[in-house]
């Protein structure tokens, strides 16, 4: 049975009673088992994380986080590169394989969509220039958040090299069906590259990336009670095989002679410069957490944490709640009041010590395509119970009398 109470007990921010955090979707608390396992690397057990014989156990550690990370999401160990986040991971990619012009011509396609977060939308905007490339948008319907599946075979083309497009919307919480898009992609050309950006989704559902069938996935700890400070991309070997370092530094070089660079195998010659240990051993432990509880265990509690949350908030006059459907949605909520600005909603919840995020989200196109500035957002752990909603609503309510 999910106890709630027992799981709040690893938390232990918890113990000041005083504050309501809504806003996981941005970063979650981390639990005392995360906390201590860094806490204890860099008081007992701190080495640099190189070549040298005396680093062998924390190489060890370190590779074996990196077999743990692929059982989690059901990969190759050596398809996982470790990242500072996964703003890092899609940049990497952009910029170690976009940018090679027997992959990238002049003329060529990417899409992504409209509800993208700015880490994956800027990203490949910024290519447009670069590349004289074309980028085009795949539509969601306004009204579900879902991707418009069928507009994939009429901007689809033989210039289409990459499509770039999240499991979870930052901003909606909408679950789209990445697994049928991705056949749908791979059926009309099985050439072409998909990237998914799963920073919403690893914290809440099971991901199996060979089911997905993607070619790159990446997430960020801080999101899934981990460290702050790194993040993984998931990449299949293949392709990995082929892409050349973003970032060039030391310990990624195999060897140099007659001016030529020989560089070690994939994932390492991705992971230049000094490795984050600490962050990588820490989630390690926010795995091995989540684990623990159960990633179903988890998704069921907060699915009905939404629920509850959406049938309350439908109570209140003049609410605009974006994509409210509770199927296929996972734990994020946006939502106006008419006639009230959004950061004023923040700014009177902060004074209660409610926490939760105002404005456009690091996601303009979604404000763009419903015509607002901001929302107010909640975001959803599984440390999250009815009281705190309950507290939350009633303040919502108190604010509202305000200004009527």
């Amino acid at each position: 049975m999910y106890c709630v109470k027992k799981i709040r007990s690893y938390f232990p921010i918890f113990k000041k009673k005083n504050r309501l955090y809504l806003d996981n979707a941005a970063s979650t608390y981390k639990p005392i088992s995360v906390i201590n396992k860094e806490y204890n690397f860099y008081k007992y057990e701190y080495l640099s994380y190189n070549k040298s014989l005396y680093s062998n156990s924390l190489n060890n550690k370190v590779e074996y986080t990196r077999k743990i990370i692929s059982k989690f999401i059901n990969s190759n160990y050596n398809e996982i590169i470790f990242t500072k986040g996964a703003t890092e991971s899609i940049n990497l990619v952009s910029n170690s394989l976009l940018y090679n012009n027997e992959f990238l011509k002049k003329g060529d396609n990417i899409i992504i969509s409209n509800i993208e977060h700015h880490s994956n939308f800027v990203t490949w905007k910024f290519l447009l220039k670069k590349k004289n490339i074309e980028i085009k948008i795949l539509p969601i319907n306004k009204k579900n958040g879902y991707f418009k599946k069928n507009f994939l075979k009429k901007i689809i083309n033989n210039k289409t090299k990459f499509i770039s497009i999240t499991h979870v919307s930052n901003v909606l919480g909408v679950l789209n069906d990445i697994e049928e898009i991705i056949c749908i992609i791979k059926n009309i050309n099985k050439n072409i590259l998909v990237l998914v950006d799963g920073s919403q989704a690893i914290s809440h559902i099971k991901v199996d990336v060979k089911k997905i069938n993607c070619d790159f996935y990446v997430f960020s700890g801080h999101k899934m009670y981990g460290p702050l400070g790194i993040g993984i991309l998931y990449g299949k070997k293949k392709i990995l095989d082929k892409m050349k370092p973003w970032q060039l530094g030391g310990s990624i070089i195999k060897n140099i002679y007659n001016n030529k660079i020989i560089f070690v195998d994939s994932p390492w010659k991705f992971e230049t410069g000094t490795m984050n240990s600490a962050s990588v051993i820490g989630i390690n432990e926010s795995i091995k957490f989540i684990n623990k509880i159960g990633i179903n265990n988890i998704y069921n509690w907060e699915n009905k944490i939404l629920e509850y949350s959406i049938n309350k908030l439908k109570k209140i006059k003049d609410i605009i709640i974006y994509c409210d459907n509770i199927y296929n949605k996972l734990s994020i909520i946006s939502f106006n009041i008419k006639n009230i600005n959004c950061n004023d909603i923040g700014f009177l919840l902060k004074n209660s010590n409610i926490y939760i995020r105002t404005g456009h989200q690091c996601s303009i196109p979604i404000m763009n395509l419903y015509k607002i500035s901001g929302v107010c957002r909640i975001s959803y752990a599984m440390y999250t119970n009815f009281d705190d909603i309950d507290f939350f609503i009633e303040n919502l309510k108190f604010i509202k009398k305000k200004f009527f």
